[in-house]
């Protein structure tokens, strides 16, 4: 379809106690979208689920939390279909809390341990460093009462000099580890001279070492302890792994069931600010489509015991803006539709670009990367990565066709034109006629767009804008007086009455719109109007040079495919075919996803601005699913 399902404003009124039951009822059909009531509505001044909306919050946050740590996995619906009460949803998350609680003690102690074995492999590692002292190292840290003892590094440039001039003052240095740039060593002598000796360390960019505090004994008898302690602390990581896995299975069929009363309780809780009470009588809004009213009448008469009243209307102008887009494309057409709505989804009633832009892009991206060896490559990859593509696997396959049936175009096979002739012709054969016809193209492309943009203009009411705007029906005869004259006196060397006529008449139209639609008193209004109306002819220029980037690539895709060829024949055999296999490769993969950006630009800033407001809102029904 070219625009989105007709939709309906529906409002249900039931007794409030059948409240949950219709939420259920509602998510069962999978066809209605809640749409908030206004805060200060007078005639429903409750909101019957704020609390019960509350609690589900809390409950699926902490079943989340305990799901994630016992490893249970995602609940799907239930086959029984039935309404969970408040005060069952309040014993189901206080239980959770309970259990949160024990989770979260041991998913500390875990981090705790965790960090404590990471500690003992840091020091496990910096031990290795002192290792070949075979002393106390207990004995290096504390002050002993006439030797001065201590750890430190020197740069080796500076060791055999220090070593000198410590030994003048009565002080041994000794090397216990050694790398290019710096020698770590142990320094003692008799105390008395430790301030003659500091200002020595000074010069020699002396840095002392502290040892930490685990290593008070020998390093074989520190590596033992600290052996020791890591054992243990493994021990009790498996202990609280052991608890972890008991917690599971105590637990995890009641979690399973209890997820499965969290999706049961999900329509109510989900339904907040749209549904709406006073005294016994409850009303919720929503949006449904125009063909599936039957379908969700039929689904609440099931569901619903006592009788209930639903009403439903045409949305309003003033409710485009909210009312939800459904929009149903084809399979193959689905990773179009992604692309499309990444610029934004489409206001209700407007055009859908997916269709324009599927066919569109299909044609410029060929069109630039025309080339048979290259086209057949897209696909292969297209193909061989399917699973790994998903959905997105036609869109490949699509470009890699468009390319191959170019390619055929201008006969060209991994760069070679020699191989196959060309049915149309060759890129570089002819430059400035790829121009013209990228231009056209691009002037055909404006105008179509355009002429969606009035479509959708007309569909909100915006009757003015659509005919006398600059993007409007005058805009759109401009440019065509515009792109006429221009072909005209290129041509035929004439540009005469006629011609003027067929720009002038039209500007003065879109002169006098941009003038009554002007805020600006005064002086202003005339210069802010002329600035306007020329910012949308230079507008319409700009984006039709901006077409001849489509020529550009196709030329630039033969000229890389030379450079390529050029560049191999100056090597021998095996550098030749080697040259070629790896130009081809950086051409199909630079130049490939540099093309796909470029027609991405064109369609995004060149089409989709012109006629697509993108600031719609999707639709989104409640439904009956696994929690997110």
């Amino acid at each position: 379809m070219l625009t989105s399902l007709s939709m309906r404003r529906v409002t249900l009124h039931m007794v409030k106690e059948e409240a949950p039951e219709a939420a259920l009822g509602l998510a069962e059909s999978g066809v209605f979208s809640p749409e908030p009531l206004p805060a200060g509505e007078e005639s429903l001044p409750e909101c019957p689920a704020t609390s019960y909306q509350a609690l589900f919050h809390d409950a699926q946050m902490r079943l989340q939390k305990v799901s994630e740590y016992l490893g249970v996995q995602a609940a799907i619906p239930p086959e029984k279909v039935r309404a969970i009460s408040e005060s069952e949803l309040a014993a189901f998350n206080k239980w959770l809390g309970r259990l949160w609680r024990r989770c979260s003690q041991l998913q500390e102690k875990g981090r705790e341990l965790d960090e404590k074995i990471r500690a003992i492999g840091q020091l496990d590692k910096t031990l290795d460093t002192y290792a070949r002292l075979d002393v106390n190292l207990g004995l290096l840290q504390g002050q002993l009462q006439f030797l001065d003892v201590q750890l430190g590094a020197v740069p080796q440039s500076n060791f055999g000099k220090l070593q000198e001039a410590v030994g003048m003052a009565g002080y041994i240095l000794k090397p216990f580890a050694e790398s290019d740039s710096a020698a770590l060593v142990v320094l003692a002598g008799v105390k008395g001279n430790e301030r003659q000796v500091q200002s020595v360390l000074r010069a020699a960019a002396y840095r002392p070492l502290q040892l930490p505090a685990e290593f008070q004994h020998h390093p074989q008898q520190v590596r033992q302890q600290l052996a020791a302690q890591r054992q243990r602390f493994q021990e009790e990581r498996l202990a609280l792994a052991q608890e972890r896995e008991l917690l599971h299975k105590k637990h995890a069929q009641a979690l399973h069931k209890g997820a499965q009363r969290l999706i049961l309780a999900a329509p109510y809780a989900f339904l907040g600010a749209s549904l709406r009470s006073q005294g016994g009588l409850a009303t919720v809004q929503g949006w449904v489509p125009t063909e599936k009213i039957s379908f969700l009448r039929k689904t609440l008469q099931r569901r619903l015991e006592q009788r209930f009243v639903l009403e439903t209307r045409d949305p309003t102008l003033d409710e485009r803006l909210m009312t939800p887009s459904l929009i149903r494309v084809p399979c193959w057409l689905q990773p179009f539709t992604d692309v499309a709505h990444n610029y934004g989804v489409p206001r209700y009633g407007e055009l859908d670009p997916s269709w324009l832009f599927a066919l569109t892009f299909i044609a410029m991206f060929g069109m630039m990367f025309g080339d048979v060896g290259h086209g057949a490559a897209i696909l292969a990859v297209g193909w061989g990565c399917r699973h790994w593509l998903g959905h997105y696997t036609p869109f490949v396959l699509s470009l890699g066709v468009s390319s191959c049936c170019f390619g055929f175009l201008y006969g060209s096979v991994f760069g070679y034109e020699e191989i196959l002739p060309p049915l149309w012709l060759s890129p570089l054969s002819n430059p400035q006629r790829m121009l013209m016809v990228a231009l056209f193209w691009g002037v055909g492309f404006i105008l179509l767009v355009t002429a969606m943009g009035i479509r959708n203009r007309l569909a909100e009411g915006r009757y003015a804008e659509a005919l006398l705007g600059g993007r409007g029906l005058a805009g759109s005869l401009l440019y065509l007086g515009a792109v006429y004259g221009a072909f005209r006196w290129m041509e035929e060397g004439v540009f005469g009455a006629m011609e003027a006529a067929a720009i002038v008449l039209p500007f003065l139209v879109v002169v006098g719109y941009q003038w009554h639609q002007s805020q600006v008193p005064g002086f202003g209004r005339g210069v802010v109007v002329l600035i306007e109306s020329f910012e949308i002819i230079m507008g319409y220029f700009a984006n039709t040079l901006s077409f001849l980037r489509v020529a550009a690539f196709s030329l630039n895709h033969v000229a890389l495919a030379l450079a390529v060829f050029a560049l191999a024949g100056t090597m021998e055999a095996v550098g030749h075919w080697v040259t070629v296999v790896v130009g081809n490769l950086f051409i199909l993969i630079l130049e490939g996803a540099i093309v796909a950006i470029q027609v991405l630009r064109l369609e995004y800033y060149e089409g989709f601005s012109r006629f697509f407001s993108g600031d719609g809102r999707a639709f989104e029904p409640l439904i009956l699913g696994p929690l997110k």
